[in-house]
């Protein structure tokens, strides 16, 4: 499994490029929210988004790299690589 801080990249960047393409049908978004998808799955053991989430906070929750809402700490994960 991945780095907790790698994870949490992961999940920025899912979070991130969603919310994106929510708005945005243009291609390199799709290709990029795919890519992110794959790479979490792979990161994580997992076959679906959802599950491949789920994991990567569990393992950033046992890391300490979540805030007490559960919300990645972005700072925290930057600079523990």
């Amino acid at each position: 499994m991945a780095h907790p801080a790698v994870l949490a990249r992961l999940v920025e960047e899912y979070g991130t490029v969603s919310q994106l393409r929510a708005g945005d049908r243009r291609e390199p978004l799709r290709q990029r929210l795919e890519d992110v998808v794959y790479t979490l799955c792979v990161s994580t053991g997992t076959r679906d988004v959802d599950a491949a989430l789920a994991s990567a906070r569990e393992r950033m929750a046992a890391a300490g790299l979540v805030d007490a809402d559960g919300t990645a700490a972005a700072a925290a994960a930057a600079a523990a690589v």
